[in-house]
């Protein structure tokens, strides 16, 4: 398993992340995560729109609420070809559970719980903590990743302006 060190810390301390360097212009590694309901949703499922695809470490820490709170109210200005995702290892109960505390309802909440699959196809596994990193990716609507965003400080949110430039770039 390849590991990469030098891209993201927690508060000063780094970390180790395991998988690929996924590039703009790369094919999306396929995924295979499930929903609140239980079922698996694939990258296959989700063809022909642009994804925003928002990795957090877990919905029950500060900053993850904030940011999937911040990507649901900017969810209501976006067109529907375009569908935001937050991925966690948190198990499917306790997202449908925050989302509901949190009426979340325009972000889909998928879990990376069985076999971190989908953080170890993108990259974006803390070696440490056997999380996602804190990471944005833009998916074209057939399948090609267009912008990627490695929060350098895990415990900081992500440049919500930039990814929306990626958004519209796509047109």
């Amino acid at each position: 398993m390849q590991e990469r060190s030098g891209i993201i810390t927690f508060k000063g301390t780094p970390f180790t992340l395991l998988g690929p360097a996924i590039a703009a212009g790369d094919k999306a590694p396929d995924f295979r995560l499930i929903d609140n309901g239980m079922k698996a949703v694939t990258l296959a499922d989700l063809a022909g729109k642009t994804l925003i695809v928002s990795c957090v470490p877990s919905l029950d820490t500060p900053t993850c609420d904030m940011e999937t709170r911040r990507f649901n109210t900017l969810a209501a200005a976006l067109p529907g070809t375009i569908e935001i995702l937050t991925v966690s290892a948190d198990l499917p109960f306790a997202q449908k559970r925050w989302c509901g505390a949190a009426g979340i309802d325009k972000v889909r909440t998928l879990s990376d719980y069985r076999d971190h699959g989908f953080a170890l196809a993108y990259g974006v596994l803390i070696k440490e903590w056997m999380l996602c990193a804190r990471s944005i990716f833009v998916i074209d609507g057939q399948g090609v990743v267009r912008y990627i965003q490695h929060v350098p400080d895990v415990s900081t949110e992500p440049d919500y302006d930039a990814v929306l430039a990626a958004v519209a770039a796509i047109g």
